[in-house]
């Protein structure tokens, strides 16, 4: 979407399809409520789903804070159970970078301030819904008496979720948060250095509070520009991501734009950093073009 209203979801679908066929192992939407143009992200999946039979299915990533945890628990695992149990939220507490950003918090009637505590507990509250569990709670943002949902997650343990966590945000309680409530690690906006780093705390924290970090998933979410002309890949990606931002404000946290071997090299960077799966997005208003050009030039160099 580049901000109009769109006739319908296909391309969304064919390129869904696309990847399947071609053999990648996942598929991605992002998230807003109004500060971005962005489809709702659950009822997306819950139509890729029904496109596909192999792809998991991820949000990168989801605003926990701005739901409440019960409508969100009861989406989430009717998206999981119509997939077969492929679904994967990717969650983060979120920011407030620009003007439409924090009046994103005020449409929703959440305070800004308290979206870190609030995150916790949606997710806290996701995974015992989500699980079949009937839940009493008493906390400081969501009260609940002998709530259950139906249908409830086929995943052991409810759907699974991915803490988003970064480096550059230097805030240890981030990665206490990712070894406590999620089943996994997602970054977005760290170099392949930084991100070791982030592993390395949130196994520390996993082991301090007895849960198996090696059981967990580890994603780095990637944005490329896979135009061969450096210059007009990074003219294309700044353009796009100050429409999706409003500002490009990581810079060369983003990236590469250019070349395919790039991507490549950036994508092997991340694996040896310890990145399991690697998400990517194009930073780009070609997306057929571009997935195209991923799964011809970039993916074959990842068949193992």
């Amino acid at each position: 979407m580049q901000g109009g209203q769109p006739k319908n979801i296909d391309k969304i679908l064919d390129m869904a399809e696309t990847a399947e066929q071609a053999g990648v192992e996942s598929v991605w939407v992002g998230d807003s409520l109004t500060a971005k143009p962005r489809l709702e992200p659950l009822t997306v999946l819950a139509a890729v789903a029904a496109r596909t039979r192999r792809v998991r299915l991820g949000t990168g990533v989801m605003l926990g804070a701005l739901r409440h945890p019960v409508l969100l628990s009861h989406a989430a695992a009717t998206v999981d159970l119509i997939s077969e149990g492929r679904l994967v939220l990717g969650m983060g507490v979120g920011g407030a970078f620009n003007d439409a950003q924090r009046q994103e918090w005020e449409n929703a009637g959440v305070d800004p301030s308290s979206r870190a505590s609030r995150f916790e507990e949606v997710v806290h509250l996701l995974k015992r819904l989500t699980s079949g569990e009937r839940v009493t709670h008493n906390g400081r943002h969501f009260q609940m008496e002998d709530v259950a949902i139906a249908p409830v997650s086929p995943n052991e343990g409810g759907t699974r979720v991915l803490i988003a966590s970064h480096w550059r945000a230097n805030r240890d309680s981030q990665f206490e948060r990712a070894a406590r409530l999620g089943d996994g690690v997602i970054s977005i906006s760290d170099y392949p250095d930084e991100f070791t780093q982030v592993n390395d705390r949130v196994k520390f924290h996993a082991e301090v509070l007895g849960r198996d970090y090696d059981a967990m998933e580890r994603v780095f979410y990637l944005t490329v520009n896979l135009t061969s002309d450096s210059d007009a890949a990074t003219a294309e990606a700044d353009r796009f991501l100050k429409m999706y931002y409003g500002i490009n404000m990581w810079a060369d946290r983003w990236g590469p734009f250019g070349a395919p071997e790039l991507a490549i090299e950036r994508i092997r960077l991340y694996r040896e950093a310890g990145a399991q799966t690697i998400v990517v997005r194009f930073a780009s208003f070609e997306q057929e073009n571009q997935l195209d050009t991923f799964l011809t030039e970039v993916a074959p160099a990842f068949k193992d």
